[in-house]
């Protein structure tokens, strides 16, 4: 029987090597040819934040666009816009009458978010401590066996597997109980200025972080500014030389190497930038040529998104519908 998978992107910001090295190149590679694969849109999640709404729709469309100019095939897997299929939202309510506000409120993203919010007077948005209820709803909704995530998403995978085995328990086996998979390397692409903080979509500073659209001299100069570290010699140790480490596993990325063996070809910092950026810019060159052809014919993608939100409404309906029956609620007319 072919396993299902389910991942997705949120809309937050502009697409970066992170989520491609981590997360979109394995879904092209690996997942869309070995399993019956989705993958969306995860605009909901955006709104958990005070947000653009203009933005929040733009960044949508870029999200899907470069994630078929990744190589993600209609024709293989499913590509989709979460709030285009209900069934998520109608699930997740089933899985807040299931969750319990202590196991919420342990959620590392909501802690650390919530914490920056209120040191900076902001209040937080009751959907910042509800959300993980609806990615594992996104989850729980397709029969997923496996979520392939960056590391700092396990949490909410196992989330998703505590609600799934305490619903079937208490209201009758409804739920498959997924699994969380990492890729080998590069699961988490490091800041470039910051090499103890993930590469994320939606920092302040722009600095270290490479974009999907990003140009080739902006790449270039991005990785050779990169901070390393105060010695001299070119190892491979995340602990005392984080700086250096993130180059080598970006490298070992791009060209399927492996980061300790790579280590050992350097004498010097600038050659390993100069490598590492001219690595990182051949792997963008062909998903920008691509996506700059899919942006300009938009019926293309619209169409993708339309077919691909009903073959997933197809999957999930049944499912929700039983969780439906199973909780004890009527039938609709």
């Amino acid at each position: 029987m072919t396993k299902r998978i389910f991942s997705g992107i949120k809309p937050t910001g502009h697409l970066t090597l992170g989520n491609y090295l981590g997360a979109l190149r394995r879904w092209v590679d690996v997942d869309q040819h070995q399993s019956d694969a989705l993958f969306s849109v995860v605009d909901l999640h955006a709104l958990t934040v005070d947000h653009d709404p203009g933005r929040v729709r733009r960044l949508s469309r870029q999200a899907a666009t470069l994630m078929l100019a990744a190589g993600l095939d209609p024709e293989l897997c499913t590509v989709f816009v979460q709030s285009h299929v209900a069934e998520h939202t109608r699930l997740s309510y089933l899985l807040e009458c299931t969750a319990t506000d202590g196991e919420l409120r342990r959620m590392i993203q909501y802690k650390e978010k919530g914490a920056r919010a209120r040191a900076a007077g902001e209040s937080v948005r009751l959907s910042l401590l509800t959300y993980p209820v609806l990615m594992a709803a996104d989850i729980l909704a397709y029969g997923t066996d496996e979520v392939p995530v960056g590391e700092d998403q396990t949490q909410h995978v196992e989330l998703s597997r505590d609600l799934a085995v305490r619903f079937n328990q208490r209201y009758g086996h409804t739920f498959t109980v997924p699994k969380a998979t990492h890729p080998s390397v590069a699961a988490r692409v490091m800041d470039l200025q910051d090499p103890l903080s993930k590469m994320g979509k939606s920092h302040a500073s722009t600095a270290g972080i490479v974009y999907l659209l990003d140009d080739t001299d902006m790449v270039r100069k991005k990785i050779m500014r990169a901070v390393t570290d105060s010695g001299r010699e070119v190892e491979y140790d995340r602990e005392r030389s984080p700086g250096v480490a993130n180059l080598l596993e970006i490298l070992a990325a791009c060209c399927q190497g492996n980061p300790e063996a790579l280590a050992g070809g350097y004498e010097s910092y600038g050659a390993l930038k100069r490598d590492t950026a001219e690595a990182v810019v051949e792997l963008l060159r062909p998903v920008q040529e691509r996506h700059a052809g899919l942006a300009a014919d938009g019926g293309y993608v619209d169409g993708v998104l339309k077919r691909g939100a009903e073959r997933a409404r197809a999957m999930a309906r049944p499912r929700v519908d039983a969780a439906y029956a199973a909780m004890g609620l009527l039938p609709g007319v």
